[in-house]
């Protein structure tokens, strides 16, 4: 289905039947992703005595419990709640969910031990306000990623400066592939989450950002519609499902 889509800045048209899905399914079993030291997530049925909630066990209806951390187990999008003293709502963040995006793709650079992604490097593929939404590739990109174990790995990050200039340039929602912005063990200064949100001088409320995303080698670099949908949850992180639409 074509559809045109009036943004704040641009009127897009788009192929509604042709969705590009970036999320990461949760499940509960050991395919599952996980992150911070947690267990995977459980998805079981309820039980109330020798009875189960299982429709193969005899029961009339499938009836589970799910047990997972929103950080850990999947794509998932936060407010600065993640970060602040005062509890906030990503659902008080994200009230509209359509935006411009830009996708790139990006190699971390070395950074003293580690690996990082760099204002350098960014300045290469995107610009002042050219869109309202972010969404980092980092390469390597193979299929392991929806499944990896991350804890321990010291995975690359965005470097403070990185999210100064994401931004400047006027991104209100970045997206990547990674279980954080920041690097794993950081001793809590968190300091690309700061520096996005730019908490707490001056915090911009209504951004946010969604990690451990997956994005298809199929999906080319360039600018999409995307359909940032949460799960209605009043927390600082929801699970979410972000989806891209090739801009015709």
């Amino acid at each position: 289905m074509i559809a045109k889509i009036q943004l704040e800045k641009d009127e897009i048209t788009v192929d509604l039947s042709q969705p590009l899905d970036i999320s990461i399914t949760l499940s509960g079993d050991e395919n599952n992703p996980t992150a911070w030291y947690v267990d995977q997530p459980a998805i079981q049925p309820v039980k109330d005595g020798k009875w189960i909630a299982k429709v193969s066990e005899g029961a009339s209806v499938n009836f589970n419990n799910i047990q997972f951390n929103p950080h850990a187990h999947g794509t998932h999008t936060e407010s600065v709640g993640h970060i602040s003293e005062k509890f906030y709502s990503v659902n008080k963040a994200l009230k509209q969910f359509f935006f411009k995006a830009k996708v790139i793709s990006l190699v971390p650079e070395n950074y003293k031990k580690d690996f990082a992604i760099s204002k350098k490097q960014l300045q290469h593929y995107l610009t002042k306000n050219e869109a309202e939404a972010l969404v980092i590739r980092t390469l390597p990109n193979t299929k392991a990623k929806r499944h990896q174990k991350y804890s321990h790995t010291n995975w690359p990050y965005l470097l403070e400066e990185a999210a100064i200039y994401i931004r400047e340039c006027g991104i209100n929602h970045l997206l990547i592939d990674l279980p954080s912005v920041d690097k794993e063990k950081d001793n809590g200064e968190l300091l690309a989450h700061r520096a996005f949100w730019n908490y707490p001088e001056n915090t911009r409320l209504n951004a946010t950002i969604t990690e451990l995303i997956y994005v298809s080698n199929k999906i080319e670099d360039g600018n999409y519609l995307i359909n940032l949908q949460i799960a209605s949850i009043k927390n600082d992180a929801t699970p979410s499902k972000p989806v891209l639409y090739k801009i015709l």
